[in-house]
């Protein structure tokens, strides 16, 4: 029986379970759901606990990360014993699937509002929620962003949904550059390379988490942003988020992520459309809205 290795990852809502049995995949693959893990009945397997939210499968390793209805601590070791029994039994864990005749990708490029950034649409989903790269160094569970990142010229990379925003360091035009990136991002989805690896809680999903916890006059200003605003700079290859709201002050701060880092029309956009509609929708309890480059 291959002895099977239980560990919680930083963020606690991760475990990492290592075994010696190979599963036979060549390239990590996650699972969202029971659907989508009809290739690997370990990886089904786990769907049927009632807590596991998705699955990351290894040549010699399952990821899973959990709902927030139990901590690890008190299932590790259970699910460390599913796996085993699974391992031992004569059903393989992955189950490759035939090979099928690639789908045509699709990449067009938009410019956006911020010079420095060029945003690629993609026709294909290419992540389940927001990621965003400052450095290489961010990248090690992110296969492709790691990949942008040895273009001399880019400088942060930022993904949501259908497309990924690029933004650039000045030692060249995007007019040089652009038809190179947008067909190596072509060839790369086409090839079906690995976009994410691993399950992680993205600055996007962690601050929803938090707004979950809002209430009063900061309830109401997320649900502003969420409806009105993120749409809109979505449309531009950005993103904002609600970062805290101080009562006695009447002041917001939001993070600028994407194209609306560093953008040079964010303040325009800052104070002549969120601020003032805040101000509208919300009278006498906004003041100033600033912001924090994500």
């Amino acid at each position: 029986m291959s002895q099977v290795r239980g560990s919680i990852k930083e963020n606690k809502t991760i475990a990492r379970f290592d075994f010696d049995t190979p599963t036979g995949v060549n390239q990590p693959l996650r699972f969202n759901n029971i659907e989508e893990a009809k290739p690997s009945p370990l990886a089904q397997k786990m769907f049927y606990l009632p807590f596991v939210k998705s699955v990351v499968l290894y040549d010699k390793a399952i990821e899973i990360l959990k709902f927030d209805i139990l901590e690890w601590e008190d299932v590790l070791s259970e699910v460390a014993q599913e796996i085993e029994t699974f391992l031992s039994s004569a059903e393989a864990p992955y189950k490759a699937p035939e090979v099928t005749q690639k789908i045509p990708v699709t990449v067009y490029a938009e410019s956006t509002p911020n010079p420095g950034v060029m945003k690629f649409v993609a026709n294909k989903p290419l992540v389940d929620q927001i990621q965003e790269f400052k450095n290489i160094d961010d990248t090690a569970d992110a296969p492709l962003a790691q990949a942008l990142f040895h273009f001399p010229f880019v400088k942060e990379v930022f993904m949501d949904k259908n497309y990924i925003s690029i933004t650039k360091f000045d030692i060249t035009e995007w007019e040089e550059v652009v038809m190179e990136v947008r067909e190596f991002l072509r060839s790369y989805i086409e090839d079906g390379k690995a976009i994410i690896n691993l399950i992680q809680e993205s600055k996007a999903e962690a601050s929803q988490k938090k707004q979950e916890a809002l209430e009063g006059t900061a309830k109401e200003i997320v649900d502003i942003i969420e409806e009105y605003i993120q749409p809109a700079v979505a449309s531009d290859g950005g993103n904002i988020l609600f970062d805290s709201y101080d009562e006695n002050e009447k002041s917001v701060k939001v993070i600028l992520q994407g194209a609306c880092s560093g953008c040079p029309s964010s303040t325009l956009t800052l104070k002549s459309g969120i601020e003032n509609m805040l101000k509208e929708m919300l009278p006498g309890k906004v003041a100033t809205v600033s912001a924090i480059n994500g």
